[in-house]
């Protein structure tokens, strides 16, 4: 991938081409953004520069990277057993779907990733046996003379046991090897890696980005570009993700509906408390990458739904596709109970991260949810 093939961050592209050109390349980076900013992408084609930009024979090996197959470019990720790998899971077993997802999501999110190998009811690691790998291949020389470059996808995804494994080998890396972590959320990374790594870091996409990225790359007409970059806030992911019509958000939308009717009977109503625990049941079913990824969606219908209630009707750009009306819904989300939803919505995604058990995390936030609801805005 070549830092042309990227949409937008063009100062990071310079500050990258830059800084290597004038040899200034720490041998530790921390590349952090949000999913859908391109810290993926901007990795492999950093890599690609530093492995292509200084090797004689350029075309060759631009043609190894863009097939991820360059054999000075490693890679580690979050991964589980899936039907094809029963046990010892390790990235270098996933090499064949790494390369397939990398080609056709270079944007994904690591529930996308998840999908595309078969266990999105688990949850993917960077685990020990992963981190004895990384620090084995590293030990052996570079195959063509050159740099070696390791790009760790989801570094917040490493275990303690996998992170102390390789924190000597991050601070006194092999001369010419450079590793590249790529996260979503830095605070999830222990302070010895980070304290070891320069942070670089990635801000959201603007409108005009992913509209002109929908208009050329995917072939989206002017209107429906404008409108989903509108939504997609700086999230090229989302973007692609609306404008072809995710079914997941239509099932999470199902979900949602049924959780605020149900939760808004509930009070004082013992009958519907019985619906509320097999709602509660029907999403601890779904896998935790999947749980949380729909309260997220839950925050963000929640937000719409306030901005709706104080008549910022330009920020508003959420659709339900099942005929619900959010306008009917937005008086009941107000300044009187929205910092307690955004909080129990934020403490449940926490605990089910750190494998909490689903059915009573998410059986007490519905519990709190029907106080909520019924909670009057104190009037001025």
């Amino acid at each position: 991938m070549l830092f042309n093939q990227i949409i937008g961050q063009d100062h990071i592209k310079k500050h990258l081409t830059v800084s290597a050109e004038n040899g200034r390349i720490p041998h530790a980076q921390l590349f952090v953004g949000k999913e859908g900013s391109g810290t993926l992408p901007m990795a492999i084609a950093y890599a690609q520069f530093l492995l292509c930009n200084f090797s004689d024979q350029a075309d060759i090996c631009n043609l190894k990277c863009d097939k991820l197959q360059h054999p000075d470019l490693h890679f580690a990720f979050p991964v589980a057993a899936n039907e094809n790998v029963k046990k010892h899971p390790v990235s270098s077993l996933f090499l064949d779907d790494w390369r397939s997802f990398t080609s056709t999501q270079p944007y994904g999110s690591l529930f996308n990733w998840l999908q595309h190998i078969g266990i999105e009811n688990k949850q993917g690691i960077i685990g020990v046996d992963e981190a004895e790998e990384v620090v084995k291949k590293l030990q052996l020389k570079s195959y063509e003379g050159g740099f070696k470059v390791m790009i760790i996808w989801m570094a917040e995804k490493m275990n303690i046991a996998a992170a102390n494994k390789l924190l000597k080998l991050i601070e006194e890396p092999p001369e010419k090897t450079i590793f590249i972590l790529v996260t979503e959320n830095e605070e999830q990374i222990i302070n010895t890696i980070k304290s070891r790594c320069q942070a670089l870091h990635f801000p959201a996409l603007s409108e005009q980005d992913i509209a002109n990225a929908l208009l050329v790359d995917y072939q989206a007409s002017e209107n429906d570009a404008a409108k989903i970059a509108h939504q997609a806030e700086g999230n090229l992911n989302k973007a692609l993700h609306l404008l072809h019509n995710d079914a997941n958000d239509l099932i999470f939308e199902e979900w949602f509906i049924t959780w605020i009717r149900t939760a808004f009977k509930a009070k004082g109503n013992a009958a519907v408390v019985e619906q509320l625990i097999g709602w509660s049941d029907t999403i601890a079913k779904s896998g935790r990458e999947t749980q949380k990824r729909f309260l997220d969606y839950c925050l963000q219908f929640f937000r719409q739904a306030l901005l709706l209630n104080y008549k910022v009707d330009n920020l508003v750009f959420m659709e339900p596709k099942t005929g619900f009306n959010l306008s009917k819904f937005a008086p009941f989300v107000h300044a009187g109970n929205i910092i307690a939803i955004n909080k129990e919505l934020n403490d449940a995604m926490y605990h089910i991260e750190r494998n909490g058990n689903a059915k009573i995390i998410l059986l007490d936030l519905s519990m709190k949810l029907t106080r909520f609801l019924h909670k009057k805005e104190e009037k001025l």
